[in-house]
C-alpha cells in the first residue's frame, strides 16, 4: 500500500465535491473490496457488518459444495481450507468484529472435522497442517482477543477438534505445540 504523502492530501482535500465523488462511484464499481468497504462502513453502518458475514458464509457454503474430492480427499480439501481463509480474510479486512471473524473460523472447521476427520493422519500432511493452522488461529483469536464468555461457547467444539488432531496428527510439530484443551 502506498503510503500518503502530506502534498498528495493536500491535493485530495483541495478537489471539488462533484471530482471526489465521481472519484467514489468509479473507484466503487470497479474494485469490490471498495464497494463493500463504503458499504458496511457508510451506506448500511447498522446491518452492513450483518450482510457481509452472512454472504461470507453463504461464499464458504457454495466452495464447501462444490468441492471435488477424487482419488485423494486430503488435496482438494487443502485447496478448500485455502480458499476459505481467503474469503474469511477479506471479512476481517473489512469488518473488525472478531465474534463474527471466530463464527466464520468455527464454520469452517467444522465440515472437515465432521465429515473427514478419518482422513487426517496420512502422508499428505499439508491438509493436517492448514487444519492445525486454522485451529491455532481460531484458538487464539478466542482466547486473547475476545471476552472470557465468548470462550464458553466455543470451547466444547474446540476441545473435541484439539483431541482429534492429538490423536492422528500429533507428529507435526505445529500439533504438538498446540495445548491439549482450552
Amino acid at each position: 500500500m502506498p503510503r500518503l504523502t502530506a502534498d498528495f492530501k493536500n491535493q485530495i482535500k483541495a478537489l471539488s465535491h462533484k471530482e471526489l465523488l465521481q472519484i467514489v462511484t468509479k473507484l466503487a464499481s470497479k474494485e469490490k473490496f471498495a464497494h463493500d468497504f463504503i458499504t458496511v462502513n457508510y451506506l448500511n453502518e447498522t446491518l452492513g457488518e450483518e450482510t457481509l458475514f452472512e454472504q461470507t458464509k453463504v461464499n464458504i457454503n457454495s466452495l464447501i459444495a462444490n468441492v471435488y474430492l477424487g482419488r485423494v480427499e486430503q488435496k482438494p480439501l487443502a485447496k478448500l481450507l485455502q480458499n476459505c481463509i481467503k474469503l474469511i480474510n477479506e471479512f476481517t479486512k473489512l469488518s473488525k468484529n472478531k465474534v463474527l471473524e471466530a463464527d466464520l473460523l468455527m464454520h469452517v472447521l467444522e465440515f472437515p472435522f465432521n465429515n473427514y476427520a478419518n482422513s487426517l493422519g496420512t502422508c499428505f500432511t499439508v491438509y493436517d497442517s492448514k487444519l492445525a493452522q486454522i485451529l491455532k488461529r481460531t484458538i487464539n483469536l478466542i482466547t486473547k482477543k475476545l471476552h472470557e464468555d465468548h470462550k464458553l461457547d466455543y470451547q466444547e467444539n474446540i476441545n473435541r477438534y484439539l483431541s482429534i488432531l492429538h490423536s492422528k496428527c500429533n507428529h507435526l510439530n505445529i500439533v504438538y505445540d498446540m495445548p491439549k484443551s482450552i
